[in-house]
């Protein structure tokens, strides 16, 4: 099998050369499909939108600031 025959190539390599592959791997697995990216912006878009437009209200990140424990009833 290619794999099997590749890891035996790659064992006897000095460890800089060993990092250096695998930093080419990882490298290799960072890319972004662009459509899928531009898919999410939009989707980003959108929800931000709904938001400014208030037809959806966010919701904060610490429970302490929700209406029912602050003192004035709003966010903070």
């Amino acid at each position: 099998m290619l794999t099997n025959k590749i890891k035996t190539m790659v064992l006897e390599l000095n460890v800089a050369d060993i990092i250096h592959l695998a930093e080419i791997l990882l490298e290799s697995l960072d890319k972004t499909d662009k459509q899928i990216e531009q898919l999410w912006v939009s989707e980003s878009e959108s929800r931000y939108q709904a938001y400014k437009d208030g037809r959806v209200k966010g919701i904060p990140l610490d429970p302490s600031s929700s209406p029912q424990s602050s003192p004035q009833g709003q966010y903070c």
